[in-house]
C-alpha cells in the first residue's frame, strides 16, 4: 500500500504527467456531459417505456447493442447517440482498402504525408457512414415500437429529422475530435478511451440490477452470497483475458559479434516475441461492425427476425455467426498488420539470425509458420470471449443482459485492453524519470490500439 502510494506522488509530481491526466478528465467530463444531452423533439417517456418492455421480454434490442459503446446515450436519444462507432467503421472500411486497392495502399507507404491523406479520408467516410446510421436511428424512433418522436405536426416532421440527423452527425464528429485530442496531447489512445469510459458508465447500474434481482430471486442473503459468486467468476475471467492479450511466444535470436575498435558489440542471444493475439480488440470490432449492418437495415424496413436473431447474443445463430466473423477477421487482421518479410530483413540487416534456419526467406517462412500456428488457438480464444455473455446467461450463471455484457465479447475485452495500455502509457513516463512502475513483478506489456487511430500496428 506504501509502495502504491508512493508511486501515486510520484504520478503527480510529474508536471507533464499531470497536465495530461487532467486534460484527459476534462475532455471525458465534456463527453459524459453531452451523453446526457437529448435530441430536441424526443419523446423520452416514450422511449424509456419501450426500453423497459425490452428488458421485461428478455430482449437485448437494437438499442443496448451500441450502447455499449457509447455509455448509454445510444438509449436515451442523446446528441452522442452514434457515439464514435462511425469512425470505427470508416478506419475499418480504409484499412481494407489499403489491403485491396493498390493505389490506397501506395499513397500510404508514402509516409507521414500519405497518412495525413488517409485520416482525411477517413473523416470524410466518416460524415458519410454517420448520416446514415443517423438516417437508420431516426427511423427506429420513428417506429413501433419505439416511437419517442414526440412532433405532433406532419408538416414540421422533415425539418425535426433533417435537423435531428445534422445534430447527430456534429456528435460525432466532436466525439472524434475529442477523441484525437486525447491522442496529441492526453494519454493517447483518446477513441479507445472514449469506448471505456462508455462502458465503465453502465457498469454501477449493471451492479445493482444484478444484485437487485439475486436478492429477489433468492430472498435476502442467498442472493447476496450468489452475486460474490458472480464478481469472483468475473474476476477470474479478467485474469485469463490479460493472459490472453498478454501472452507472447519467444522466438530465440542470436546477433553475430562485432569488433568496433577496441570494443565488441553484439553477440547477445534475444527473445522476438510474437503475440498470440496480435490483433488485439479489432476481430470483434471488425465482426460487432459486421452484424451492426444487417441491423441497420433492418431498422428501415422494421424487421423484427434479423434484430431477433442478430441482436439477442444468447440465439445459438448470433453466437455462430459471431464465432466464424471472429475468427476470420483475426487472421484477416493479423495478415495486415504482421510482415513477416519485414522483420526477416529487420533481422539480416542487423546481422541477426534465429538458431537453426537460414536468413532470408526460410526466416520470413518460419516466423510465419509460427504466427499461423499461435495465432489460431489465440482466435478461437477470442472468439469464446466473444459469446462468453450470452453463455453465462444461458447457463443461468449471470441474471442481469447488461451485467452479462461485462463477463466477455467487446466490453470486457476493450476495457481490459485501454486499461493496460494506458497504464503502460504512465509507467513509461515514471520510468523515463528513474521512478518505480506501477507493476512489482515485471514491465506492463502494450497491445495493440484501435483500427488506424493511435497505436501503430505492433
Amino acid at each position: 500500500m506504501n509502495k502504491l502510494i508512493k508511486t501515486l506522488k510520484n504520478i503527480w509530481s510529474i508536471e507533464e504527467l499531470r497536465q495530461k491526466i487532467l486534460f484527459t478528465l476534462v475532455l471525458v467530463f465534456i463527453y459524459r456531459v453531452g451523453t446526457h444531452i437529448v435530441l430536441p423533439g424526443i419523446n423520452g417517456d416514450a422511449l424509456n417505456a419501450a426500453l423497459e418492455g425490452d428488458k421485461a421480454k428478455g430482449s437485448k434490442g437494437l438499442l443496448d447493442l451500441f450502447n455499449t459503446f457509447s455509455g448509454g446515450a445510444f438509449s436515451q436519444a442523446s446528441i452522442f447517440a452514434l457515439g464514435i462507432m462511425p469512425y470505427i467503421t470508416a478506419s475499418i472500411f480504409m484499412q481494407l482498402m489499403t489491403i485491396l486497392v493498390p493505389q490506397i495502399k501506395k499513397i500510404q507507404n508514402e509516409g507521414e504525408s500519405g497518412r495525413k491523406k488517409i485520416t482525411q479520408w477517413t473523416r470524410y467516410l466518416t460524415i458519410v457512414v454517420t448520416v446514415f446510421q443517423a438516417l437508420a436511428y431516426m427511423a427506429l424512433l420513428s417506429n413501433s415500437p419505439y416511437n419517442a418522436v414526440g412532433v405532433k405536426t406532419p408538416a414540421f416532421l422533415p425539418f425535426f429529422t433533417f435537423s435531428s440527423i445534422v445534430i447527430l452527425t456534429a456528435g460525432t464528429l466532436f466525439v472524434m475530435w475529442l477523441g484525437e485530442k486525447i491522442t496529441d496531447k492526453g494519454l493517447g489512445n483518446g477513441t479507445s478511451l472514449i469506448i471505456m469510459i462508455g462502458i465503465l458508465a453502465r457498469l454501477p447500474q449493471a451492479l445493482f440490477g444484478e444484485l437487485g434481482e439475486r436478492r429477489t430471486q433468492f430472498n435476502g442473503m442467498g442472493g447476496v452470497m450468489f452475486f460474490l459468486i458472480e464478481l469472483v467468476i468475473l474476476v477470474g475471467i479478467i485474469l485469463g483475458l490479460i493472459i490472453l492479450i498478454q501472452g507472447t511466444r519467444k522466438v530465440p535470436v542470436n546477433y553475430a559479434k562485432q569488433i568496433v575498435g577496441k570494443g565488441q558489440f553484439g553477440g547477445a542471444r534475444q527473445f522476438l516475441p510474437l503475440k498470440v493475439n496480435s490483433a488485439g480488440v479489432m476481430p470483434i470490432i471488425f465482426a460487432q461492425s459486421i452484424i451492426y449492418i444487417p441491423m441497420m437495415l433492418a431498422g428501415f424496413s422494421n424487421n423484427s427476425t434479423v434484430s431477433k436473431v442478430l441482436g439477442d447474443h444468447k440465439n445459438l445463430w448470433y453466437m455462430l455467426t459471431y464465432t466464424v466473423l471472429v475468427i476470420g477477421f483475426t487472421f484477416l487482421y493479423t495478415a495486415l498488420i504482421f510482415n513477416p518479410r519485414q522483420m526477416a530483413e529487420d533481422l539480416k540487416r542487423n546481422n541477426g539470425f534465429i538458431p537453426g534456419v537460414k536468413p532470408g526467406e526460410p526466416t520470413a517462412s518460419y516466423i510465419g509458420t509460427i504466427m499461423d500456428r499461435i495465432t489460431l488457438p489465440g482466435a478461437i480464444l477470442l472468439a469464446f470471449v466473444g459469446i462468453l455473455p450470452g453463455i453465462m446467461e444461458l447457463l443461468g450463471i449471470v441474471k442481469s443482459t447488461s451485467f452479462s455484457t461485462f463477463f466477455g465479447g467487446t466490453s470486457l475485452l476493450i476495457m481490459v485492453g485501454v486499461i493496460l495500455d494506458t497504464l503502460q502509457q504512465i509507467e513509461t513516463q515514471l520510468l523515463m524519470r528513474e521512478y518505480d512502475g506501477l507493476m512489482n513483478g515485471g514491465r506492463i506489456q502494450g497491445r495493440q490500439g484501435m483500427p488506424g487511430m493511435e497505436v501503430p500496428a505492433v
